[in-house]
């Protein structure tokens, strides 16, 4: 997949064998199942309070369809194959990048990528300042990896996001590539040493995408639904606020 997408939202890939159901099966069965990682904060988490935004507009959602939400946790791509969810939350809207998993994508409802992210103070203040001698945090085998490395910038591998954040916080690396996602929720946990955000990286289209709800193969009539239920719950500020509520601004859709 070209897209640079965070390690604990990959998982959607295998949704391909998850049971599609119709949005009267799930009025009928009064339940909207949500594919989530059951350790995966700020995206999902089956003991945290609040327990991630995707689980809460998730939640958000199923009421617009008059149901109730029940997560299905899965870690694995053979727990997912054998899941019974009929939505997953934060899937990329890209035909290339849902190819293998086949799901069927919502209206989009906030922009992202991979961010520069820089700690407080830091003298850098754009892109056109990564060179030879700076070192850039990346997702080993990520987009942005292989982009920054085009470029002729100095990279550092990790594993995880918040592995690159810490790398930023103890001056390990001078700046990092992350989801904005990601550095909100590192600043909401770590007060004592913020990074600040400078911004996506618009030049290449591979480092930038929507998000959108993914479901599996689903009606028309339940398209429709989530869609129309996504309309309201921007209107009204509801996903703005579950999304704050993580330390994160969200872009509008492009």
């Amino acid at each position: 997949m070209r897209k640079y997408i965070a390690a604990i939202a990959a998982f959607a890939i295998f949704a391909v064998h998850a049971e599609a159901r119709s949005l009267d099966a799930i009025r009928a069965g009064g339940v909207l199942g949500v594919c989530a990682n059951p350790n995966a904060l700020p995206f999902s988490s089956k003991t945290a309070n609040p327990p991630g935004f995707e689980l809460e507009l998730a939640r958000a959602i199923a009421d617009k369809l008059g149901v109730a939400m029940e997560p299905d946790w899965v870690v694995t791509a053979f727990q997912i194959r054998a899941a019974k969810c009929d939505i997953l939350l934060d899937a990329i809207d890209d035909r290339e990048a849902q190819g293998e998993s086949h799901l069927k994508t919502s209206k989009p409802y906030y922009h992202t990528g991979a961010a520069l992210v820089v700690a407080e103070g830091s003298k850098i203040t754009s892109f056109e300042a990564l060179d030879g001698h700076t070192k850039v945090g990346v997702l080993g085998g990520s987009f942005a990896a292989m982009v920054l490395g085009q470029r002729h910038v100095g990279l550092s591998m990790f594993g995880f996001e918040d592995d690159a954040l810490d790398a930023l916080a103890t001056h390990e690396v001078d700046a990092v590539m992350v989801t904005p996602a990601s550095a909100g929720y590192y600043n909401l946990k770590h007060p004592d040493h913020p990074v600040r955000i400078i911004g996506l990286d618009e030049t290449d289209p591979g480092l930038t995408w929507n998000v959108s709800v993914g479901m599996v193969k689903p009606d028309d009539e339940l398209r429709s639904a989530i869609n129309a239920a996504l309309a309201s719950l921007e209107a009204d500020g509801t996903i703005a606020r579950i999304y704050g509520r993580y330390g994160i601004t969200l872009l509008a859709p492009k």
